[in-house]
């Protein structure tokens, strides 16, 4: 696939393991839709890595920008390296692709985001894209992550929740007694009509876990989407 050169307009801090990359597509144009993820890499290396765009298309037509939601790990991932990296840095970009996107006219009666950790980029995509062109559905969001200090884009969702009626619930893994993964019990409350579209990523054991469970809630398997590269 053709690849774009693009700089870094930005790096923001979202938590204290996650960046949010901006780049800048001024003069060049990246179709892509809601839930959808790219390559990208520095533009003076080989590799390029697969990242969910965390941008809404409507966003990144009105400004320019695209984003993606980088952990900085000591792993060797690639992401790590955005620690030191400056504004303006080259990157090459390629994509997009994937089939984890927001229909713009489902049949379903309303929508269900389930994230955890930065797999609140593609669903972060869909949920502003349909609050700004639509489907003008009831949504829920179950996001999870380890700490109450690793929700990325939490006041974002808060002012969505408080302007726009996003149901967010947050439910964190490690800190609290009794906690641990997403379970029934989180899920029950918020499947209450069979006639809900789910979406789902996260970790590997969620993307296992979860699609099972809502099963069991009664969601038919044509209404569960799985990030899945």
């Amino acid at each position: 696939m053709p690849e774009l050169v693009v700089p870094i307009r930005a790096i923001q801090v979202a938590t204290r393991s996650t960046r949010i990359v901006s780049l800048d597509l001024s003069g060049q144009t990246f179709e892509f839709e809601a839930g959808q993820a790219a390559m990208i890499g520095l533009a003076r290396q080989s590799e390029r890595v697969p990242y969910s765009i965390a941008s809404a298309p409507v966003d990144a037509i009105a400004t320019r920008l695209l984003d993606f939601l980088i952990r900085i790990e000591p792993s060797g991932r690639w992401g790590h390296q955005f620690d030191s990296l400056d504004v303006d840095a080259a990157v090459g970009l390629q994509g997009p692709f994937g089939s984890f996107t927001l229909p713009p006219q489902p049949d379903e009666e309303r929508l269900l985001f389930i994230a955890g950790g930065t797999g609140i980029a593609p669903i972060r995509a869909m949920i502003r894209q349909a609050l700004i062109v639509g489907p003008r559905l009831p949504m829920r969001l179950l996001y999870s992550a380890k700490t109450a200090g690793d929700f990325a884009y939490l006041p974002e969702l808060g002012e969505m929740a408080a302007r726009d009626g996003l149901d967010v619930r947050l439910h964190v893994t490690r800190e609290s007694p009794g906690a641990g993964r997403v379970g029934l019990a989180q899920l029950a409350p918020l499947v209450d009509d069979a006639r809900t579209l789910c979406f789902v990523c996260g970790p590997e054991s969620m993307v296992a876990d979860v699609p099972r469970m809502l099963l069991e809630l009664g969601i038919d398997p044509q209404r569960i989407r799985v990030e899945d590269w």
